[in-house]
């Protein structure tokens, strides 16, 4: 019987949940996940995406990214590792949604409260980041977002 090589996701897969291989960086992946999304958040700005088709972007990536990230930790046997960041795109921009600016100023702000909240995981997104299934490897940062764009809308509503 030949040697059999164990492999890893497709590389559609990799592509997708470690955003475009961010996710595979040696350190800090989520960090840069989420700096990797800005230029997607420049490109629907410059697109002049509406509220309503950014709320379907990110609901058709959160459905999407649950499925495939909860099929991939199945197969391999994994938990929320750190290479799959699809969860950070979609929290950036779940963030960007409350305010949809791309001054710079307003993008820092983005990033600083998105990556606070989520490294922090304010109740309750501690409880689903200790879910073993996709459904929680995505709904953290979900939560998270929540909380960092109400952060910045308030921010940018009172301080700019």
């Amino acid at each position: 019987m030949k040697d059999q090589k164990i492999q890893g996701p497709s590389i559609a897969t990799t592509l997708f949940l470690s955003w475009f291989y961010t996710g595979k960086a040696p350190k800090a992946p989520g960090t840069m996940g989420s700096l990797a999304t800005i230029p997607l958040i420049y490109l629907l700005s410059y697109l002049q995406i509406n509220i309503y088709s950014l709320l379907a972007l990110i609901v058709l990536l959160y459905v999407s990214s649950v499925i495939v990230t909860q099929k991939v930790q199945v197969k391999f046997g994994l938990h929320d590792p750190q290479w799959i960041v699809i969860d950070e795109v979609i929290g950036m921009l779940i963030t960007w949604s409350f305010v949809m600016s791309v001054e710079f100023h307003t993008l820092f702000l983005v990033f600083a409260a998105f990556r606070v909240f989520d490294i922090v995981k304010i109740w309750p997104a501690s409880y689903f980041d200790r879910l073993h299934h996709g459904f929680g490897t995505i709904t953290d940062d979900v939560v998270s977002a929540i909380y960092a764009g109400t952060l910045v809308k308030v921010v940018t509503i009172y301080f700019a």
